[in-house]
């Protein structure tokens, strides 16, 4: 069955997600947070909600579309890219409203790049932020369309980094994660890992982009969440529970922060990183 092209630009239902600072405090220790990181584990201090926090209220504007688009085989659904885009702090509780779009479909030759953008709202009906989700489709390009826009640039310069941190994930890392909301079985079920061509569950992309992230606050913004006003990145290789995850980051001349993830063998699974800082 083809991809349903027609949904571009075709409007969405708008999905509703309420969360309490229990849902945000979860989220950041499924991101690796730490007991020195309390702003965002203690209540008592907001808490703090960390800015990737964004991509939990949205997902399941991505589920929705994912659904849509007509794909027989889940598996052959890859998240390649993420984007979130700040536009003042994500408040500890709330009822957010997220509408989602499809932006774009793109023939890459051997598989489909859909764009989805979904802007949330709070219960104000004011903008909060804004996520982009980069899915590739493999096995339905070639269907003549266009090629996209090009592959955004963000290569570490040919210096040391101006920080690097480095932590290790758990082995319950993926069990915890998907209590946020992502319950893909590909992340806690040996049998769909295999399914999938694994030989054991992996590590959401996403959480991976968590612990960047978390990263990306405490050393380009000085620990401050609210001067994150963006943070782009591609899911570049399979992280597994129990790797360790060392991001660097590098500031650019024009203030944006390139950033990378590798894994202890040195591997690259988060790359063209791009973090912009107010």
């Amino acid at each position: 069955m083809p991809l349903k092209r027609d949904l571009v630009g075709a409007p969405l239902p708008a999905l509703k997600h309420a969360y309490t600072w229990r849902d945000a405090v979860l989220y950041a220790l499924g991101v690796g947070a730490r007991i020195d990181e309390l702003d965002v584990l203690y209540e008592g201090r907001g808490p703090v909600v960390l800015p990737t926090f964004a991509v939990v209220p949205s997902f399941r504007s991505l589920v929705d579309v994912v659904g849509r688009l007509g794909v027989e085989n889940p598996l052959s659904i890859l998240h390649g890219e993420q984007t979130v885009r700040l536009l003042r702090p994500i408040p500890p509780s709330g009822e957010l409203e997220t509408r989602a779009q499809v932006t774009g479909i793109y023939d890459k030759g051997k598989g489909a790049l859909v764009v989805v953008v979904a802007r949330t709202t709070d219960e104000r009906g004011e903008p909060l932020f804004e996520n982009e989700f980069t899915l590739f489709v493999r096995g339905e390009g070639g269907f003549g369309g266009e090629r996209g826009p090009e592959a955004r640039s963000a290569e570490p310069p040919a210096r040391d980094p101006d920080f690097r941190e480095t932590q290790a994930t758990t082995p319950e890392q993926a069990a915890l994660y998907r209590l946020s909301g992502d319950l893909n079985p590909l992340h806690i079920a040996p049998e769909a890992a295999s399914a999938g061509g694994f030989d054991r569950p992996i590590l959401h992309g996403l959480c991976t982009y968590g612990f960047a992230g978390r990263a990306v606050v405490r050393h380009a913004c000085g620990g401050d969440a609210a001067r994150l006003a963006s943070f782009a990145a591609r899911f570049s290789g399979v992280v597994f529970p129990g790797d360790t995850l060392t991001t660097s980051g590098w500031r650019m001349d024009d203030g944006r922060w390139i950033v990378q993830v590798q894994q202890q063998d040195g591997k690259v699974v988060l790359s063209h990183g791009a973090a912009e800082v107010r």
